[in-house]
Protein backbone atom coordinates (compact mmCIF):
# COMPACT_ATOMS: atom_id res chain seq x y z
CA UNK A 1 0.00 0.00 0.00
CA UNK A 2 1.07 3.13 -0.83
CA UNK A 3 -0.25 6.45 0.52
CA UNK A 4 0.62 10.61 -0.62
CA UNK A 5 1.77 12.85 1.72
CA UNK A 6 2.54 16.05 2.45
CA UNK A 7 6.02 17.00 4.71
CA UNK A 8 5.19 19.29 7.39
CA UNK A 9 8.29 21.66 7.00
CA UNK A 10 9.10 21.54 10.56
CA UNK A 11 11.94 25.46 10.29
CA UNK A 12 15.14 25.33 11.35
CA UNK A 13 17.84 23.40 13.17
CA UNK A 14 19.07 19.66 14.22
CA UNK A 15 17.70 15.99 14.17
CA UNK A 16 19.12 12.91 14.54
CA UNK A 17 17.92 9.34 14.54
CA UNK A 18 18.37 5.65 16.55
CA UNK A 19 20.29 2.83 15.96
CA UNK A 20 22.47 0.78 17.35
CA UNK A 21 26.59 1.30 16.96
CA UNK A 22 28.80 4.23 15.84
CA UNK A 23 30.53 7.53 15.74
CA UNK A 24 33.05 8.88 18.07
CA UNK A 25 35.90 11.38 18.89
CA UNK A 26 38.67 11.25 16.39
CA UNK A 27 42.06 12.75 16.94
CA UNK A 28 44.22 14.00 14.43
CA UNK A 29 46.38 11.49 13.25
CA UNK A 30 42.83 9.95 12.27
CA UNK A 31 41.36 12.51 10.17
CA UNK A 32 44.40 13.06 8.27
CA UNK A 33 42.89 10.99 5.45
CA UNK A 34 39.10 11.44 6.32
CA UNK A 35 37.08 13.69 4.88
CA UNK A 36 36.90 17.69 6.61
CA UNK A 37 35.09 17.52 9.36
CA UNK A 38 31.39 19.29 8.94
CA UNK A 39 30.56 22.31 11.08
CA UNK A 40 29.61 21.04 14.71
CA UNK A 41 26.30 23.21 14.51
CA UNK A 42 24.69 22.49 11.82
CA UNK A 43 21.10 23.67 11.85
CA UNK A 44 18.13 21.67 10.19
CA UNK A 45 15.11 21.67 9.55
CA UNK A 46 12.95 18.42 10.44
CA UNK A 47 9.80 16.89 9.47
CA UNK A 48 7.17 15.06 10.90
CA UNK A 49 7.00 11.73 8.93
CA UNK A 50 3.84 10.29 8.73
CA UNK A 51 2.28 7.13 9.72
CA UNK A 52 0.15 4.33 9.11
CA UNK A 53 -2.77 5.52 11.47
CA UNK A 54 -1.68 4.24 14.82
CA UNK A 55 0.24 6.25 17.61
CA UNK A 56 3.46 5.29 17.17
CA UNK A 57 6.15 5.27 14.56
CA UNK A 58 10.30 5.47 13.83
CA UNK A 59 12.84 5.85 11.55
CA UNK A 60 15.69 3.38 12.12
CA UNK A 61 17.14 3.62 9.00
CA UNK A 62 18.34 6.39 5.96
CA UNK A 63 20.42 5.65 2.60
CA UNK A 64 22.06 8.25 0.44
CA UNK A 65 18.90 8.42 -1.72
CA UNK A 66 17.33 9.84 1.48
CA UNK A 67 15.25 6.52 1.97
CA UNK A 68 14.10 6.47 5.60
CA UNK A 69 12.56 2.86 6.86
CA UNK A 70 11.25 2.11 9.87
CA UNK A 71 8.05 0.72 11.45
CA UNK A 72 4.06 1.83 12.18
CA UNK A 73 1.78 1.14 13.31
CA UNK A 74 -1.71 0.63 12.19
CA UNK A 75 -5.19 1.99 13.41
CA UNK A 76 -6.01 0.35 16.60
CA UNK A 77 -2.68 -0.07 17.55
CA UNK A 78 -2.44 -3.45 17.73
CA UNK A 79 0.09 -4.11 15.32
CA UNK A 80 3.15 -2.18 13.45
CA UNK A 81 4.45 -2.69 10.04
CA UNK A 82 7.76 -2.42 8.04
CA UNK A 83 7.45 1.32 6.81
CA UNK A 84 9.26 3.12 3.76
CA UNK A 85 9.24 6.88 3.09
CA UNK A 86 10.31 8.10 -0.07
CA UNK A 87 9.72 10.30 -2.85
CA UNK A 88 7.00 11.92 -1.77
CA UNK A 89 5.21 8.57 -0.16
CA UNK A 90 4.56 6.44 2.75
CA UNK A 91 4.99 2.63 1.40
CA UNK A 92 3.45 -0.30 3.92
CA UNK A 93 5.83 -3.38 3.21
CA UNK A 94 3.20 -5.82 4.88
CA UNK A 95 4.20 -8.57 6.29
CA UNK A 96 4.66 -12.60 5.61
CA UNK A 97 1.63 -13.23 6.49
CA UNK A 98 1.66 -12.85 10.74
CA UNK A 99 0.51 -9.95 12.51
CA UNK A 100 3.77 -7.27 12.91
CA UNK A 101 6.98 -6.40 10.64
CA UNK A 102 9.31 -3.70 10.74
CA UNK A 103 12.66 -2.25 9.76
CA UNK A 104 15.00 -2.51 13.07
CA UNK A 105 18.55 -1.47 11.96
CA UNK A 106 20.82 0.16 9.26
CA UNK A 107 20.02 -0.54 5.44
CA UNK A 108 22.47 1.18 3.76
CA UNK A 109 21.60 -0.06 0.51
CA UNK A 110 20.34 2.31 -2.67
CA UNK A 111 19.33 -0.24 -5.29
CA UNK A 112 16.19 -0.84 -4.21
CA UNK A 113 16.65 -3.69 -1.26
CA UNK A 114 15.27 -3.15 2.27
CA UNK A 115 15.40 -6.01 4.50
CA UNK A 116 13.69 -6.26 8.53
CA UNK A 117 11.94 -8.75 10.78
CA UNK A 118 8.63 -10.27 9.96
CA UNK A 119 6.00 -12.88 11.48
CA UNK A 120 5.05 -15.09 9.09
CA UNK A 121 0.94 -17.05 9.87
CA UNK A 122 2.58 -20.25 11.12
CA UNK A 123 2.55 -20.77 15.14
CA UNK A 124 6.26 -20.74 16.80
CA UNK A 125 5.83 -25.07 17.42
CA UNK A 126 8.35 -24.27 20.53
CA UNK A 127 6.96 -21.43 22.69
CA UNK A 128 10.38 -18.53 22.00
CA UNK A 129 9.80 -15.39 21.62
CA UNK A 130 12.81 -14.74 19.57
CA UNK A 131 14.81 -11.80 19.36
CA UNK A 132 12.34 -9.49 17.59
CA UNK A 133 9.81 -9.76 20.47
CA UNK A 134 11.00 -6.24 21.75
CA UNK A 135 10.73 -4.72 18.30
CA UNK A 136 7.31 -5.37 18.09
CA UNK A 137 3.89 -4.02 19.98
CA UNK A 138 0.36 -4.51 20.76
CA UNK A 139 -0.96 -8.15 21.55
CA UNK A 140 0.57 -10.75 18.96
CA UNK A 141 4.61 -9.61 19.88
CA UNK A 142 4.89 -13.74 19.75
CA UNK A 143 3.46 -16.83 19.18
CA UNK A 144 4.52 -17.09 15.59
CA UNK A 145 7.59 -18.15 13.82
CA UNK A 146 9.95 -14.84 12.90
CA UNK A 147 11.87 -14.55 10.03
CA UNK A 148 14.07 -11.67 7.68
CA UNK A 149 12.98 -10.57 4.86
CA UNK A 150 13.92 -9.07 1.89
CA UNK A 151 11.78 -6.09 0.40
CA UNK A 152 12.46 -5.26 -3.33
CA UNK A 153 10.16 -4.99 -6.58
CA UNK A 154 7.15 -4.06 -4.19
CA UNK A 155 7.36 -7.75 -2.68
CA UNK A 156 8.71 -9.21 0.59
CA UNK A 157 10.00 -12.70 0.87
CA UNK A 158 11.25 -14.17 3.69
CA UNK A 159 14.73 -15.49 4.05
CA UNK A 160 15.82 -19.34 4.97
CA UNK A 161 16.96 -20.23 8.29
CA UNK A 162 19.74 -22.96 8.85
CA UNK A 163 18.31 -26.24 9.09
CA UNK A 164 16.24 -26.99 11.49
CA UNK A 165 15.91 -23.41 12.92
CA UNK A 166 12.49 -22.11 13.39
CA UNK A 167 13.02 -18.87 13.28
CA UNK A 168 15.46 -15.60 11.69
CA UNK A 169 16.16 -11.96 11.97
CA UNK A 170 17.90 -9.70 9.39
CA UNK A 171 19.20 -6.32 10.14
CA UNK A 172 21.28 -4.72 7.12
CA UNK A 173 22.45 -4.99 3.15
CA UNK A 174 24.85 -4.37 0.73
CA UNK A 175 24.66 -2.44 -2.45
CA UNK A 176 26.76 -6.73 -3.41
CA UNK A 177 23.13 -8.06 -3.10
CA UNK A 178 24.59 -9.79 0.71
CA UNK A 179 22.05 -9.37 3.61
CA UNK A 180 23.24 -10.03 7.03
CA UNK A 181 21.40 -10.95 10.74
CA UNK A 182 21.02 -14.19 12.42
CA UNK A 183 18.91 -17.60 11.87
CA UNK A 184 18.56 -20.31 14.43
CA UNK A 185 20.06 -23.99 13.46
CA UNK A 186 17.89 -26.53 15.41
CA UNK A 187 20.44 -27.11 18.36
CA UNK A 188 18.90 -27.60 21.56
CA UNK A 189 20.89 -25.39 23.91
CA UNK A 190 19.26 -25.93 27.42
CA UNK A 191 22.41 -25.20 29.57
CA UNK A 192 23.20 -22.24 27.97
CA UNK A 193 19.84 -21.39 26.51
CA UNK A 194 17.23 -19.00 28.92
CA UNK A 195 13.81 -20.26 28.39
CA UNK A 196 11.61 -19.67 26.35
CA UNK A 197 14.75 -19.80 23.92
CA UNK A 198 15.08 -23.28 22.68
CA UNK A 199 17.77 -23.26 19.87
CA UNK A 200 21.07 -22.13 19.18
CA UNK A 201 21.41 -19.12 16.74
CA UNK A 202 24.63 -18.08 14.06
CA UNK A 203 25.34 -15.14 12.54
CA UNK A 204 24.11 -15.43 8.98
CA UNK A 205 25.33 -14.02 5.82
CA UNK A 206 22.66 -14.58 2.95
CA UNK A 207 23.47 -13.93 -0.62
CA UNK A 208 20.31 -12.86 -2.25
CA UNK A 209 18.98 -14.57 -5.32
CA UNK A 210 16.30 -15.73 -5.36
CA UNK A 211 17.18 -18.83 -4.52
CA UNK A 212 18.50 -16.39 -1.30
CA UNK A 213 21.24 -18.90 0.15
CA UNK A 214 22.47 -18.32 3.78
CA UNK A 215 25.88 -18.88 5.07
CA UNK A 216 27.05 -19.09 8.62
CA UNK A 217 29.91 -16.71 10.19
CA UNK A 218 32.48 -18.03 12.25
CA UNK A 219 32.18 -17.27 16.06
CA UNK A 220 35.10 -16.73 18.62
CA UNK A 221 36.42 -19.72 19.89
CA UNK A 222 34.71 -21.26 22.65
CA UNK A 223 30.87 -19.88 21.31
CA UNK A 224 27.85 -21.02 20.66
CA UNK A 225 25.52 -18.28 19.19
CA UNK A 226 26.10 -14.91 17.34
CA UNK A 227 24.65 -12.20 15.27
CA UNK A 228 25.51 -9.92 12.37
CA UNK A 229 24.03 -6.40 12.62
CA UNK A 230 25.94 -4.50 9.94
CA UNK A 231 27.70 -4.68 6.34
CA UNK A 232 29.33 -2.28 3.99
CA UNK A 233 30.22 -2.50 0.54
CA UNK A 234 33.78 -4.07 1.12
CA UNK A 235 32.15 -7.16 2.72
CA UNK A 236 32.89 -6.32 6.16
CA UNK A 237 30.58 -7.55 8.84
CA UNK A 238 30.08 -6.81 12.77
CA UNK A 239 27.99 -8.49 15.24
CA UNK A 240 28.51 -9.91 18.58
CA UNK A 241 30.11 -13.53 19.60
CA UNK A 242 28.97 -15.47 22.96
CA UNK A 243 25.89 -17.70 24.21
CA UNK A 244 22.23 -18.45 23.62
CA UNK A 245 20.80 -16.47 26.33
CA UNK A 246 17.68 -14.70 25.72
CA UNK A 247 18.43 -14.26 21.98
CA UNK A 248 18.51 -10.76 22.85
CA UNK A 249 22.36 -9.31 23.28
CA UNK A 250 23.34 -9.95 27.25
CA UNK A 251 25.68 -12.83 27.09
CA UNK A 252 25.28 -13.31 23.37
CA UNK A 253 27.09 -9.83 23.15
CA UNK A 254 30.31 -11.37 25.05
CA UNK A 255 32.18 -9.94 21.79
CA UNK A 256 32.26 -7.34 19.46
CA UNK A 257 33.50 -8.87 16.31
CA UNK A 258 34.41 -8.20 12.80
CA UNK A 259 33.97 -10.47 10.27
CA UNK A 260 36.16 -9.93 7.25
CA UNK A 261 38.36 -12.44 4.86
CA UNK A 262 36.96 -15.05 6.58
CA UNK A 263 38.20 -14.64 9.69
CA UNK A 264 36.57 -13.50 13.27
CA UNK A 265 38.50 -10.44 15.14
CA UNK A 266 37.21 -9.38 18.75
CA UNK A 267 37.12 -5.54 18.33
CA UNK A 268 37.05 -5.05 22.25
CA UNK A 269 38.66 -7.33 23.82
CA UNK A 270 39.36 -5.03 26.88
CA UNK A 271 35.50 -4.47 27.16
CA UNK A 272 34.65 -3.35 30.66
CA UNK A 273 32.05 -6.42 30.90
CA UNK A 274 31.58 -9.34 29.37
CA UNK A 275 28.16 -8.61 28.11
CA UNK A 276 26.01 -6.30 25.68
CA UNK A 277 29.02 -5.38 23.53
CA UNK A 278 27.45 -4.70 20.15
CA UNK A 279 28.10 -2.59 17.09
CA UNK A 280 25.53 -1.66 15.58
CA UNK A 281 27.01 0.05 12.29
CA UNK A 282 30.06 0.04 9.96
CA UNK A 283 30.93 2.52 7.43
CA UNK A 284 32.16 2.32 4.36
CA UNK A 285 36.06 3.08 5.71
CA UNK A 286 35.37 0.08 8.02
CA UNK A 287 34.91 2.70 11.58
CA UNK A 288 32.31 1.18 13.51
CA UNK A 289 30.18 2.44 16.38
CA UNK A 290 28.19 0.66 18.82
CA UNK A 291 27.51 0.19 22.84
CA UNK A 292 29.32 -1.75 25.60
CA UNK A 293 28.01 -3.13 28.79
CA UNK A 294 28.47 -1.40 31.85
CA UNK A 295 29.91 -3.85 35.17
CA UNK A 296 27.37 -2.97 36.84
CA UNK A 297 24.48 -3.81 35.16
CA UNK A 298 24.54 -7.37 33.69
CA UNK A 299 20.30 -6.86 32.08
CA UNK A 300 21.74 -3.84 30.16
CA UNK A 301 20.23 -1.15 31.90
CA UNK A 302 23.09 1.21 31.41
CA UNK A 303 25.30 0.86 28.26
CA UNK A 304 28.65 3.25 27.01
CA UNK A 305 28.71 4.11 23.34
CA UNK A 306 31.95 3.57 21.65
CA UNK A 307 34.00 4.17 18.04
CA UNK A 308 36.19 1.89 17.03
CA UNK A 309 39.00 2.58 14.26
CA UNK A 310 41.94 0.89 12.66
CA UNK A 311 43.98 3.50 13.59
CA UNK A 312 42.73 3.96 16.87
CA UNK A 313 40.69 1.06 18.48
CA UNK A 314 38.29 1.82 20.40
CA UNK A 315 37.06 5.29 21.91
CA UNK A 316 34.80 6.04 24.29
CA UNK A 317 31.48 8.05 22.94
CA UNK A 318 29.99 9.56 25.90
CA UNK A 319 26.60 11.15 26.66
CA UNK A 320 25.10 14.42 27.33
CA UNK A 321 26.76 16.48 30.20
CA UNK A 322 24.88 19.25 32.22
CA UNK A 323 21.50 17.90 32.31
CA UNK A 324 19.46 17.23 34.91
CA UNK A 325 18.88 14.28 35.70
CA UNK A 326 22.59 13.75 34.65
CA UNK A 327 22.93 11.17 31.80
CA UNK A 328 24.50 8.56 32.16
CA UNK A 329 24.05 6.34 28.93
CA UNK A 330 24.67 6.51 25.29
CA UNK A 331 23.95 4.54 22.05
CA UNK A 332 24.94 5.47 19.18
CA UNK A 333 23.39 3.57 16.19
CA UNK A 334 24.17 5.02 12.86
CA UNK A 335 27.51 6.06 11.83
CA UNK A 336 27.91 7.70 7.68
CA UNK A 337 31.11 7.90 5.42
CA UNK A 338 32.11 11.69 6.62
CA UNK A 339 32.51 9.87 10.80
CA UNK A 340 29.54 11.64 12.06
CA UNK A 341 27.39 9.21 14.49
CA UNK A 342 23.67 9.91 15.65
CA UNK A 343 22.25 7.48 18.61
CA UNK A 344 20.78 8.40 22.10
CA UNK A 345 22.02 9.88 25.49
CA UNK A 346 19.76 9.08 28.60
CA UNK A 347 19.42 9.43 32.08
CA UNK A 348 19.60 6.10 34.25
CA UNK A 349 15.91 5.78 34.68
CA UNK A 350 15.35 6.57 30.85
CA UNK A 351 13.08 9.51 31.74
CA UNK A 352 14.92 12.19 30.25
CA UNK A 353 16.23 10.77 26.37
CA UNK A 354 18.21 13.05 23.61
CA UNK A 355 18.64 12.64 19.82
CA UNK A 356 21.98 13.48 19.54
CA UNK A 357 24.78 13.49 17.20
CA UNK A 358 29.18 13.12 17.82
CA UNK A 359 30.23 15.36 15.41
CA UNK A 360 34.11 14.36 15.02
CA UNK A 361 34.47 14.55 18.89
CA UNK A 362 33.60 11.85 22.11
CA UNK A 363 31.32 14.62 23.27
CA UNK A 364 27.89 14.62 21.29
CA UNK A 365 25.83 17.68 20.63
CA UNK A 366 22.01 17.68 21.19
CA UNK A 367 20.14 17.86 18.06
CA UNK A 368 17.55 19.76 20.12
CA UNK A 369 19.05 22.35 20.03
CA UNK A 370 19.50 22.50 16.41
CA UNK A 371 15.74 21.90 15.49
CA UNK A 372 14.29 25.16 14.95
CA UNK A 373 10.93 25.49 16.36
CA UNK A 374 9.54 21.73 15.73
CA UNK A 375 7.75 21.18 18.29
CA UNK A 376 8.23 17.93 18.79
CA UNK A 377 11.36 16.85 21.53
CA UNK A 378 13.57 14.53 19.03
CA UNK A 379 14.18 11.58 21.79
CA UNK A 380 16.43 9.27 19.04
CA UNK A 381 18.38 9.30 16.01
CA UNK A 382 19.04 5.86 14.52
CA UNK A 383 20.57 6.35 11.00
CA UNK A 384 22.78 9.07 9.12
CA UNK A 385 23.19 9.42 5.35
CA UNK A 386 26.62 11.09 3.67
CA UNK A 387 24.12 14.04 2.91
CA UNK A 388 23.74 14.53 6.97
CA UNK A 389 20.58 13.65 6.68
CA UNK A 390 18.97 12.51 10.12
CA UNK A 391 16.24 10.05 10.74
CA UNK A 392 14.31 8.83 14.11
CA UNK A 393 11.64 9.31 16.81
CA UNK A 394 10.28 12.07 17.98
CA UNK A 395 7.45 12.68 21.04
CA UNK A 396 4.93 14.77 19.38
CA UNK A 397 2.64 16.50 22.05
CA UNK A 398 -0.40 16.35 19.52
CA UNK A 399 0.90 13.11 17.44
CA UNK A 400 2.56 11.27 19.26
CA UNK A 401 5.19 9.02 19.04
CA UNK A 402 6.50 9.82 15.30
CA UNK A 403 9.34 8.95 13.01
CA UNK A 404 10.87 12.26 11.61
CA UNK A 405 13.57 13.57 8.91
CA UNK A 406 16.05 15.73 9.97
CA UNK A 407 17.65 17.68 6.65
CA UNK A 408 20.88 19.98 7.56
CA UNK A 409 20.49 23.96 6.21
CA UNK A 410 22.82 25.03 3.67
CA UNK A 411 25.15 27.53 5.09
CA UNK A 412 24.20 27.19 8.79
Amino acid sequence: MTAQFTIRSARPKLLVLLVAACCGAMLAPAFAQRPAPTKAKQQYQVSTLPGLGGTSSGGNSINNQTWAAGYSRLAGDQTRHAALWRSGSLSDLGTLGGPNSSVTWNVKNTQGIIVGISQTVDPEPRGEIWSSFNFYSGPFRSGFINLGFVWENNQMRGLPNFPGGNNGFATGANNLRQAVGWAENGVEDPERCVSPQVFQFRPAMWSLGPPDQIHELPLITGDTSGAATAINDNGQIVGISGICDQAVGRHTAKHAVLWENGTVTDIYPNAPAPWWNTPTAINQRGDIVGFAGDPLYVNGDILHGFMWTREDGVRELKPLKHRTPEHVDSEPYGINNNGQAVGISCDADFLDCRAVIWNHSSVPTDLNDFKGDFPAVLTSAKDINDNGEITGRAADPILGLTAYLAVPLSGK
